[in-house]
């Protein structure tokens, strides 16, 4: 059974950085096109960032863009994500997401997506 599992959120200060993490297991990660999302309080789950298996062509939403970097490293079965520069308005539960399906798809949809992680808090005060 594939698992997702986040790490690296917590409390930081506006325009302060945080790296997230998110570790699978119990399937081959190189397989898989990877995502993160963000759900802030009343809010839907939104993309934030996507990286393809094959070529590792990444996406991003405009207001992340230029700030966040995510990456992948699928000897550690690991994919991360960069945020610099942190606003208030980023403050949610950050997921990351796996796609096994191998058909063409923009990853910037939650129903692109087969597996899913618990979350992890970023909170970013003023």
């Amino acid at each position: 059974q594939v698992r997702l599992v986040e790490s690296g959120g917590g409390l930081v200060q506006t325009g302060n950085s945080l790296r997230l993490s998110c570790i699978v297991s119990g399937g081959t990660m190189r397989s898989y096109a990877m995502g993160w999302f963000r759900q802030a309080p009343g809010k839907e789950r939104e993309f934030v960032a996507a990286i393809r298996r094959s070529d590792f062509r990444t996406s991003y939403r405009g207001s992340v863009e230029g700030r966040f970097t995510i990456s992948r490293d699928n000897n550690k079965n690991a994919l991360y994500l960069q945020m610099d520069s942190l606003k208030v308005e980023d403050t949610a539960v950050y997921f990351c997401a796996a796609r096994e399906r191998t058909t063409t798809v923009t990853l910037r949809n939650r129903r692109d997506y087969d597996y899913w992680g618990q979350g992890t808090q970023v909170t970013v005060s003023s």
